[in-house]
């Protein structure tokens, strides 16, 4: 790896580390999925036009139906989960729970694509799962966590959100191989946008947002969802897939970092051992982290 792509793949790291700030700072005035229509028609802004420049508005039509999927699975329904999280618990810990996501993939790839687990894998599941309820168990609010708008509700919501993108995951890799990454990207964005925009009409703002909240707005559409997936894909031809993976690491200590910075959030002995757990069933299940031969069996 070059300098260059290391210091890609940390910026990558803080811009997605950054869309759990921008979205604690959005979610209250804007509401959950005005937040994530806004998100996606951003990013559609930004995403559209290049596609239409470098000549790939043909793949976009070709496979539109089956990039539709993705865009429901892999967008909307997962922004509109964070945002909802966002509501009542940090930044950081919305991002620690997020860094399941590989977890998601590896057992849905298992069970829909027939991909192999290992020993190794199935104990690196078993640990990161085990890290995500145990961090789950220590931040829920007892009952009242259940309660509608409590931290358990928003765990509940993260999980979802990351279950999404594993079946979005494994749906891309089985349907649509080959397909050029800015077409899927500008093309699920879109199609998120497609989805939100009736929900959001309806249940868009009585209050205008706040000039703060706008600014949270343009920075998670534009910066964290737009510039980001461009980072991400150039990194995935640069590096290849396997290496670009390792962001999924570098995304919860930026978040905790930057809501500790801007919104004074604790960092507490809970998070970091949960997110240091997670992490390593997380590196496990991938393949990532691998133990020598010998000691795999």
């Amino acid at each position: 790896m070059r300098v260059r792509d290391g210091a890609e793949l940390l910026g990558l790291g803080a811009l997605w580390g950054g869309s759990f700030l921008f979205m604690r700072l959005g979610a209250a005035e804007a509401g959950p999925i005005a937040l994530a229509a806004l998100r996606v028609g951003g990013a559609s802004l930004l995403l559209l036009p290049l596609l239409v420049l470098r000549g790939q508005t043909g793949d976009l039509r070709r496979h539109w139906r089956r990039i539709f999927v993705v865009g429901v699975f892999n967008s909307a329904l997962p922004f509109v989960c964070y945002s909802y999280a966002a509501l009542s618990i940090t930044a950081g810990l919305s991002s620690i729970f997020n860094a399941t996501s590989p977890l998601f993939g590896a057992i849905i790839a298992w069970w829909w694509l027939k991909d192999s687990l290992t020993p190794l894998r199935i104990a690196g599941l078993a640990i990161g799962f085990g890290g995500v309820l145990w961090l789950a168990w220590s931040n829920v609010d007892g009952t009242a966590g259940f309660k509608p708008g409590g931290s358990g509700w928003a765990a509940v919501a993260c999980l979802a959100a990351t279950a999404c993108y594993g079946l979005a995951a494994s749906y891309t890799k089985r349907y649509l191989t080959g397909v050029p990454p800015l077409a899927l990207a500008a093309g699920s964005q879109l199609a998120a946008l497609l989805c939100l925009a009736w929900p959001a009409a309806l249940f868009w703002p009585q209050t205008a947002p706040s000039r703060t909240a706008w600014l949270a707005i343009a920075m998670l559409a534009f910066a964290s969802t737009g510039i980001a997936y461009l980072m991400y894909f150039r990194l995935i031809a640069n590096i290849g897939p396997a290496n670009a993976i390792a962001v999924t690491f570098l995304v919860p200590p930026f978040a905790v970092l930057w809501g500790a910075l801007f919104l004074a959030e604790a960092v507490t002995p809970t998070m970091i051992v949960g997110c240091g757990v997670i992490l390593l069933g997380t590196a496990l299940a991938t393949g990532v982290l691998r133990l020598p031969r010998s000691a795999e069996g």
